[in-house]
């Protein structure tokens, strides 16, 4: 029986998606894990795999159109079905009424019955999307990426018990059957906070050259972007401490350790070392990593167990822009390399195909770094439910004053803005302090 595909609901804001393009054409025969679209979602652009064979034969929804989740985008005809009586069927308005069911985040794999395919997050470049089967199906549902290093490496799959939603079998699935040594595949990484390189000569317009006047519609994630940072400003009352870092001892070591690690192909930055203090610090200063919980009357704040710190990723403009926060699970008990791989990991997925809803869930605390555009000091609006994020500079030489002496030295700007109801000005200024001293001393975070 025919697959219907519905818009999936990707994250759990997520109200409507653009399908950006389609890599399929109606007629075309595919299989499962086929890429179908890319979708835009209120956080990124993703992109959306088939769990089903057969061939397309209905594309109900146009590139560049925007729909509730929830709405037939497409049908898959099952192997042997007439493709054109499929088609004729769905032309003619069968199935309009899977737009008013919301799709939900799990996934639900329509086989013979003929049910709805409602597929979520789709399969990305570390597999950590997807469904593992249905109960009584022998067919293992596992990330494209998951099965090759399976097939590259001799994994049995069917002896695999998937972590991702649903039961899917996932990269970490496959790695932690090889001993959980980490498989790297893709493309070369991109860092989310790359050494600042010299300005370009600026580009200047032909004489007489005009700006065009133009109104730009709003992407999902720029709408949602939008929405989300003033209702931070309205309901979060922010107040911002700056503190200025001495960086030499650890522009320093990171050279001399970048120098060790080259042959390894470890290139450690300063926002690495920077994840690793606000981590550590936490244990001393829990209440920068807690939340506010509660309605009107009954509010509370919860401490938090896990330390996730947000790193802030910037999107190009080519592509819609737009920021997203990738997240670095149990960032305290992570090393510099750890923190290192994962980071670039992310930043670079996020830039080519977009990072999936657990890769962007669950920050505890963010840091937004500008340094590398020359940027030296700025503030940051909170990203809830967090109750602090750190604005970072760039590490810049001015004069200072060492053992009496006045001096050429590396100086880096951090401004931490607050959640006045969680976080006061005394508790800012102390959480602070342990990371401008892990920092100026970072020996100890190597350790």
């Amino acid at each position: 029986m025919a697959s219907e595909i519905t818009m999936p609901r990707l994250s759990d804001t997520m109200q409507a998606g653009t399908i950006v393009r389609w890599a399929v054409k109606e007629g075309q025969k595919i299989k499962s894990g086929d890429l179908l679209a890319d979708i835009e979602t209120d956080k990124a652009t993703m992109e959306q795999q088939s769990f089903d064979d057969g061939v397309v034969a209905h594309l109900a929804v146009g590139a560049g159109t925007n729909v509730p989740v929830g709405t037939l985008i497409a049908v898959i005809a099952g192997v042997g079905e007439d493709v054109a009586a499929v088609k004729a069927k769905y032309a003619a308005g069968a199935g309009a009424a899977v737009a008013a069911k919301p799709a939900t985040a799990a996934a639900k794999v329509g086989g013979s019955g003929g049910g709805t395919a409602v597929l979520t997050a789709p399969a990305t470049t570390n597999g950590s999307n997807g469904s593992h089967g249905t109960a009584g199906s022998d067919r293992i549902f596992v990330s494209p990426l998951a099965r090759k290093i399976a097939e590259e490496s001799g994994v049995n799959l069917a002896g695999l018990h998937g972590s991702g939603p649903s039961g899917r079998i996932i990269r970490k699935d496959v790695e932690a059957a090889l001993g959980g040594a980490p498989v790297v595949a893709g493309r070369a990484a991109v860092t989310a906070a790359t050494p600042r390189a010299a300005a370009p000569a600026p580009s200047m317009p032909a004489v007489g050259a005009t700006l065009t006047s133009k109104v730009v519609p709003l992407s999902n994630m720029r709408r949602v972007i939008a929405q989300r940072l003033v209702e931070s400003k309205v309901t979060i009352p922010h107040y911002q401490v700056t503190v200025e870092i001495a960086m030499d001892a650890l522009l320093d070591l990171r050279k001399q350790l970048n120098e060790q690690l080259a042959s390894q192909g470890v290139k450690l930055s300063v926002n690495d070392f920077l994840v690793r203090a606000c981590a550590l610090a936490m244990h001393q200063h829990p209440y920068v990593n807690s939340r506010w919980v509660g309605s009107a009357g009954s509010e509370a704040i919860e401490l938090l167990a896990d330390v996730n710190i947000g790193v802030a990723i910037s999107l190009d403009e080519s592509k819609g822009g737009g920021l997203v926060v990738a997240t670095l699970r149990g960032a305290d008990q992570m090393g510099l390399r750890q923190i290192s791989a994962q980071t670039k990991q992310l930043a670079d997925k996020a830039r080519a195909k977009g990072l999936s809803p657990q890769e962007m869930s669950d920050s505890t605390f963010t840091i937004s770094n500008l340094g590398m555009y020359g940027v030296d000091h700025f503030t940051a609006i909170i990203n809830p439910p967090n109750v602090a994020i750190l604005a970072v500079g760039a590490a810049i030489e001015k004069p200072v004053v060492k053992k009496g002496q006045l001096a050429v030295g590396s100086v880096m700007s951090m401004t931490m803005s607050s959640d006045h109801r969680v976080v006061d000005g005394a508790m800012a200024a102390q959480y602070l302090a342990t990371v401008k001293g892990l920092l100026e001393s970072p020996a100890t975070l190597l350790v």
